[in-house]
């Protein structure tokens, strides 16, 4: 006799075993555990239907399942308990937890499709005061890598509950993932609606207020301070200060996100972005290095200054490439930056 494949073999035991008051695939375990889901399936064939006593049966049998890591028997139970009377409504949450199942074998593409599932198919349901298809939708952040299905996500979430979620991290996401699809209009707006939460503690992403202010301001702003080549802006700036003409070098500074610092500090240190007066630091002749500083790169350039007062005299100008895709005529171009004042560490 022709042996079955092992799959049918095993789907047919797993059937055969859902109909029998004590599967013995399911009694997993030693002492206590096993005795106590001898029991429960017992009582899961005194319950038919959907009722709320099955079903309180049925997770108490998933939880069993779950504490001892009985991954593949979880996943059976309660797909059969799906597929046993599609129109169940608790089967939203059966099939979350089997998705929770394939994440916890590192199954990710599987559990995604089961969340998906769930989200897509099956009515929400609320399981201790928790909404089914916001814990789906939180599962899928996790695991979804594709920036158009993590907008749909995120929007989703936002649509849904506003009132369930940290918003201010929602929507810096939802800008990230705008981003990753080059729709800038609508990253922006959404950065916009972020910079309302300025205490949002984002993890992986500390500077997130400082970013999206910094990407906000810009778009916001004239840009008239902008040049095409770097050597047309080195020379604007070099031209200003050989000329002792404060008024004119300020028009070559950035008009937004300018800092001024030292270099021990970091460009989103409170102090390092506060305005000041660079006449009043013209106090004699500005000496300028006639070569740009060999920390220059091709995005980065820095241009050391002599002569600026007694208490700092050396100021290390910086200038960088623009990286504002939004704005294809500006995007590439260069700008001042900012300051760093004293010697820089070599």
């Amino acid at each position: 006799m022709r042996r079955l494949p092992s799959l049918l073999m095993l789907t047919a035991f797993l059937l055969l075993s859902a109909c029998s008051p004590t599967p013995s695939y399911y009694l997993v375990g030693t002492g206590s555990a096993k005795k106590e889901l001898r029991e429960l399936f017992s009582l899961l064939t005194k319950h038919k239907g959907e009722g709320e006593g099955r079903f309180v049966i049925v997770q108490r049998i998933a939880m069993g399942l779950l504490e001892q890591r009985r991954y593949g028997q979880l996943i059976s139970f309660l797909s059969l308990q799906a597929q046993a009377d599609p129109k169940n409504p608790y089967n939203s949450y059966y099939l979350f937890l089997t998705a929770y199942a394939y994440t916890l074998q590192g199954a990710e593409p599987m559990a995604a499709a089961y969340f998906y599932r769930v989200v897509k198919n099956y009515p929400d349901l609320h399981v201790h005061g928790e909404s089914i298809h916001l814990a789906c939708l939180k599962a899928l952040i996790n695991i979804e890598k594709r920036a158009e299905q993590q907008v749909d996500i995120y929007r989703e979430i936002l649509a849904r509950f506003p009132d369930k979620i940290d918003m201010g991290a929602t929507l810096f996401m939802l800008g990230r993932a705008y981003e990753k699809l080059g729709e800038w209009e609508l990253a922006i707006k959404t950065y916009q609606r972020f910079t309302a939460y300025p205490e949002t503690v984002i993890p992986g992403f500390p500077e997130a207020y400082q970013y999206a202010r910094k990407i906000v301001d810009f778009s916001n702003s004239n840009k008239d301070w902008t040049f095409e080549r770097l050597e047309d802006l080195v020379a604007a700036v070099k031209g200003a200060m050989r000329s002792m003409d404060p008024v004119r070098l300020s028009r070559f500074r950035a008009g937004v996100n300018f800092f001024a610092m030292s270099w021990a500090q970091e460009e989103t240190d409170e102090n390092s972005q506060v305005g000041f007066d660079i006449s009043a630091f013209m106090v004699g002749p500005i000496r300028v290095e006639e070569e740009l500083d060999p920390l220059s790169n091709q995005s980065e350039a820095y241009l050391k200054t002599r002569g600026w007062g007694n208490r700092v005299p050396i100021w290390y100008l910086y200038f960088r490439k623009i990286n504002f895709p939004a704005n294809p005529d500006i995007h590439g171009h260069w700008e001042w930056a900012g300051i760093y004042f004293g010697e820089r560490f070599r």
